[in-house]
């Protein structure tokens, strides 16, 4: 399974990103399923409310969606705190997400790649 990161989905769901395309390709060549967790549905419904494209924030309710849970707080934070001790601020939204891959053996694809390699179990796509 392959958790698609917020700005991954913003280049898919632009019909005129070329960037998209090639990622969507990408994915459809690995054959695994996709996902998205819901902070990334927070993030993109955000953006969607705040520019009023209704027919995008439609196709983006369809994808899959995986929950933040407990055990997501708990790495999380962790994660947070380890790569803040090893002088890496990570945005606090990037280490819940990664804490949602980690803890379920998904993959994440990101095209912000240095935001997530510092979590040294997390796979990237």
């Amino acid at each position: 399974m392959i958790l698609v990161d917020t700005d991954v989905l913003i280049e898919i769901f632009d019909r005129n990103s070329e960037k998209g395309d090639k990622a969507l390709k990408k994915i459809e060549r690995t054959g695994e399923d996709i996902t998205t967790t819901s902070l990334n549905l927070h993030e993109i419904l955000y953006g969607l409310h705040k520019y009023t494209d209704h027919a995008k924030l439609e196709r983006i309710l369809v994808l899959d969606v995986v929950e933040f849970t407990k055990d997501d707080a708990v790495l999380s934070s962790k994660l947070e705190v380890e790569t803040g001790k090893m002088g890496k601020k990570v945005p606090r939204f990037d280490a819940m997400i990664a804490a949602v891959a980690i803890n379920r053996g998904f993959k994440l694809f990101t095209f912000n790649r240095k935001h997530f390699e510092e979590f040294g179990d997390l796979t990237l796509v």
